[in-house]
């Protein structure tokens, strides 16, 4: 295959699958495109020309209604990101993360706890931000000192909760889950949470994302990572696996063990690449109440082979590992590729703990629910975007096997919630899922 052809192969792969429109060939390095509300009434404001970065900005934004960040800072860090430009994002955050930091060393937090609370959570998110382009160079420094220090912020925030949070490292076969238990705080055992982020995201983020929404409505969070996400990559040298339970059963077991934990009414929320994790462990872990994908992913693999030109899916097929390896590599290496092809890949070959495409890929394949579906018993929320840029129809099919288990919800554009994963629109989406599991357990 010679290397023009493959190259445009690439772009038409790489633009399906992670939500980029296919350009015929064309160079569209930083996805220089602007959304039309003139034709489209529930279109967003574009945040950066390149689409990528407006997402990732948003979902910094997404975390300002549960005291993730602040609008005003963001759009300002926002501002000096330039389209395509992975070190600029990066700085933007850490220039943006340290300034709140000082922010944060200077207040009293034994006098102003809730002052000095709301500026250590805005720190850690920051800090994240800064981090999460960086994974294309597995020896930066910088992906061990940023998460240090969200760490650090995050920790000193939890420990300024009303009730402060509890951080707790539980044993799985193999390896370690670090957990984190946020009590509501009303008394006697109560519904608990389980929530888990998905290929890129962190339990700390899950804290802004919904779980400071289930405590206002009295229901315990417990937030946990397994292996490929965040900490445990790091601390633990661990990439994704696909048999999801042997995470979650130890958090279950955690959580039933707590005398502030109702054991009937125990549910689980994955979030992104989590809503085909959460289905996947549900099938196992048959103590769960509830479970909710927000949003729905049937197949991981399918969703990727679809969006495959006949060329690349053929030269994945012919087993040859150098030939399709020496491919990806040259071909993230140009300044042409896509920035959300480049950064999906280069997160995927990280989270995975791979350095070869093809096995990056052949891993991904067994990440199906075909088989364990029906083992599912459980109510399952199917959350949809409409307007989802990574795995649109997934949640649909997720749906449609579970039959009557499941409760599919399309949240859509015209509301601010048609992102994927419904970024933005935390407050409604909150409300619209919680007010389910709430009925769920009460039932």
């Amino acid at each position: 295959m010679k290397f023009t052809n493959a190259f445009i192969l690439f772009l038409s792969y790489s633009s399906s699958v992670f939500g980029l429109p296919h350009t015929g060939g064309k160079s569209q390095k930083s996805q220089l495109t602007r959304r039309d509300n003139t034709t489209d009434p529930g279109s967003m404001l574009q945040l950066n020309s390149d689409e990528n970065f407006h997402f990732q900005i948003l979902g910094v934004l997404a975390l300002a209604p549960y005291q993730g960040s602040d609008i005003g800072e963001v759009l300002v860090a926002a501002d000096h990101i330039v389209p395509g430009d992975f070190e600029s994002f990066s700085t933007a955050f850490n220039d943006l993360a340290t300034r709140v930091h000082n922010q944060a060393s200077a207040i009293d937090s034994t006098q102003y706890p809730v002052s000095a609370r709301n500026a250590l959570f805005r720190e850690a998110s920051y800090y994240r931000s800064a981090d999460f382009f960086l994974h294309g160079n597995w020896n930066d420094s910088r992906i061990n000192s940023l998460w240090t220090k969200q760490l650090t912020a995050f920790d000193a925030a939890i420990a300024l909760l009303p009730e402060p949070a509890e951080r707790v490292v539980l044993q799985a076969e193999g390896f370690e889950i670090p957990a984190i238990f946020f009590s509501s705080g009303a008394p006697g055992p109560r519904p608990t949470l389980l929530l888990m982020n998905g290929y890129d995201g962190s339990q700390e983020e899950m804290y802004h994302a919904i779980g400071e929404a289930a405590l206002q409505r009295g229901i315990n969070i417990i937030t946990f990572e397994g292996p490929g996400q965040p900490t445990v990559r790091r601390q633990q040298n661990l990439g994704f696996i696909p048999e999801w339970e042997k995470v979650v059963t130890p958090v279950v077991d955690y959580a039933v063990s707590r005398c502030d934990v109702d054991p009937k009414k125990i549910g689980l929320w994955g979030q992104s690449f989590g809503g085909y994790l959460a289905p996947r462990a549900a099938a196992f872990e048959h103590r769960l109440a509830a479970v909710i994908a927000f949003d729905g992913l049937y197949s991981f693999a399918d969703a990727l082979f679809a969006q495959f030109g006949p060329e690349l899916l053929s030269l994945y097929h012919t087993g040859n590992q150098t030939l399709f390896d020496t491919t990806v590599l040259s071909l993230l290496a140009s300044p042409d590729v896509p920035t959300s092809a480049r950064w999906a890949i280069e997160q995927g070959l990280w989270s995975f703990n791979t350095h070869s495409p093809f096995e990056w890929v052949r891993k991904l394949e067994a990440y199906t629910l075909d088989g364990v579906v029906e083992n599912i018993t459980t109510p399952v929320f199917v959350a949809d975007a409409q307007s989802d840029m990574f795995f649109k129809g997934q949640a649909r099919i997720l749906a449609d096997k579970l039959g009557d288990r499941a409760t599919y919800h399309m949240f859509e554009d015209i509301d601010g919630a048609g992102e994927h994963c419904s970024l933005g629109a935390a407050v409604l989406s909150a409300q619209v899922v919680l007010d389910w599991f709430q009925d769920v357990v009460s039932a």
